[in-house]
């Protein structure tokens, strides 16, 4: 079993920025690569970024290009979220997702496992 746990949301003004984590548990060598999501009210879960655990290959969507960064520790099992210059439309339930699978992917469906969420609130 393969457990994502992540931490580091809050509140933030506009322009802020704020680093979230994301920690990986149990049998970590099943999993190749980690993606992020989020989920805003009344909207559909959407990618933010993904990165393999071997390689460090990243890739995000358009939305936080530029803004936010990807990066991984492979001796702490741990992946990181930086996000820079954020915007109320960043405000969402933000997810870690682990994939079995060795090729970066933006849908949610070929993630194998999820952790429970943290909120980011950007305020303006």
């Amino acid at each position: 079993q393969v457990q994502a746990v992540e931490s580091g949301g809050g509140l933030v003004q506009a322009g802020g920025s704020l680093s979230l984590s994301c920690g990986s548990h149990g049998r970590t060598a099943d999993t190749k690569t980690v993606g992020w999501f989020r989920q805003a009210p009344g909207r559909e879960r959407e990618f933010v970024a993904a990165i393999s655990w071997k390689s460090g290959q990243s890739n995000y969507a358009s939305s936080v290009k530029g803004r936010f960064t990807i990066s991984r520790v492979n001796a702490r099992n741990t992946v990181y979220l930086q996000m820079n210059n954020l915007r109320p439309d960043d405000t969402a339930v933000y997810y870690c997702a682990l994939r079995k699978g060795f090729i970066l992917s933006d849908n949610e469906r070929h993630y194998d496992y999820w952790g429970q969420g943290t909120q980011v609130t950007v305020s303006s």
